[in-house]
């Protein structure tokens, strides 16, 4: 079983569909069994709240669910229940390592690195406002993760 951890910010808008979005892609290849996918945030901010609605809108737009879901935060345990922390950007990233204690294991990424676009990070969409380009770096980076995992 690969476990995948996405994380973000506030772990409402782009963990969150990245979290969806591979686990829609990992159903379709037929690999649900082999893979458990969560997101958390490496803030406090909106813990407990639901997916935001523009990124749910974004992910129905493409048949894709998300009900149920309500933010987390990441937690230094965290590190040893997952294979992958995959972070949206580099501040993620910075956060991610202070919270787990540093990454001596070498499981904190960013997504864009498996779009093939290393140093690339995903725009957060609460201040850009533009969920569709947040939707195609998401896809992008999920496909990439998948092709590499299997």
């Amino acid at each position: 079983m690969i476990r995948i951890l996405f994380v973000c910010h506030g772990n409402i808008c782009r963990s969150p569909m990245a979290e969806f979005v591979m686990k829609d892609l990992v159903k379709n290849a037929g690999l649900e069994n082999q893979f458990h996918i969560e997101s958390a945030a490496t803030s406090t901010e909106e813990i407990g709240n639901p997916v935001y609605p523009p990124a749910r809108r974004k992910l129905a737009e493409h048949s894709i669910g998300c009900a149920g879901k309500t933010a987390r935060q990441l937690k230094s345990r965290d590190y040893g229940q997952f294979d992958l922390l995959i972070g949206m950007d580099r501040a993620n990233i910075r956060n991610m390592n202070r919270i787990c204690g540093g990454d001596p294991e070498g499981k904190l990424h960013l997504l864009m690195e498996y779009a093939g676009r290393p140093g690339s990070e995903v725009a957060d969409p609460w201040y850009t406002d533009d969920f569709e380009t947040t939707w195609r770096d998401v896809l992008a980076g999920c496909e990439g993760l998948l092709e590499q995992l299997q």
